[in-house]
């Protein structure tokens, strides 16, 4: 039970793929400027990651090394085109802002990095965990990320107008357009990474 634990805790923080290995940066700085796409794209990694790390793991024992990338390809490109078309069928719009970092999945670090380094060596069910793990650890970043950027760049919170609501405008608040922007976004990441790193010290270059 703490093995299955770890699996999926560890990579919330002290392993998480964005803050600590560095992966998956592109699509945490282009697809956070609101809070929707954000989730929607942090839902479509997830399921990528635990249903290619399902499927690599029954196979690793029948995939030959010298092509096992190649496999690997193949079973993430299939998921992710299934991914992105559910996501036409039943968020259109959202599918549309999102556009070709859908596609971009089957290139994600994270992705392939769990395939590689998990999938192959470990039983389905350690795999499905592990998967899991690591894409709500990335998913914890990328809504953090959504909901700072679209409150203070927009005023809103999946659409609604939070600050309207609020009267922020009527005392002189002015939505900050640098925060909607990418290099904002990356400024966003860096200081999660320092108050991750501040809070642990384990985390801390010796």
């Amino acid at each position: 039970m703490s093995k299955n634990s770890s699996l999926i805790t560890t990579p919330f923080s002290k392993n998480n793929p964005i803050t600590v290995q560095i992966l998956g940066i592109c699509s945490a700085l282009a697809v956070t400027a609101q809070l929707k796409p954000a989730v929607v794209m942090a839902i479509s990694v997830t399921v990528v990651v635990v249903l290619s790390n399902l499927i690599i793991s029954l196979l690793r024992n029948t995939i030959p090394p010298r092509i096992r990338i190649i496999v690997q390809l193949v079973v993430v490109s299939a998921l992710v085109v299934l991914v992105n078309q559910v996501l036409m069928a039943f968020v259109y719009d959202v599918s549309k802002q999102l556009s070709v970092y859908v596609g971009l999945i089957i290139t994600n670090c994270i992705v392939m990095g769990r395939l590689e380094a998990f999938a192959m060596t470990n039983k389905p069910w350690d795999s499905v965990l592990d998967g899991l793990g690591n894409g709500l650890g990335y998913a914890i970043i990328l809504v953090i990320l959504g909901f700072v950027r679209e409150l203070f760049g927009s005023g809103t919170l999946w659409g609604f107008p939070v600050f309207e609501k609020l009267g922020l405008y009527s005392i002189g608040y002015e939505n900050n357009g640098l925060v909607i922007l990418a290099p904002m976004a990356l400024i966003l990441v860096g200081i999660i990474i320092w108050i991750q790193r501040s809070a642990d010290k384990s985390l801390q270059e010796k």
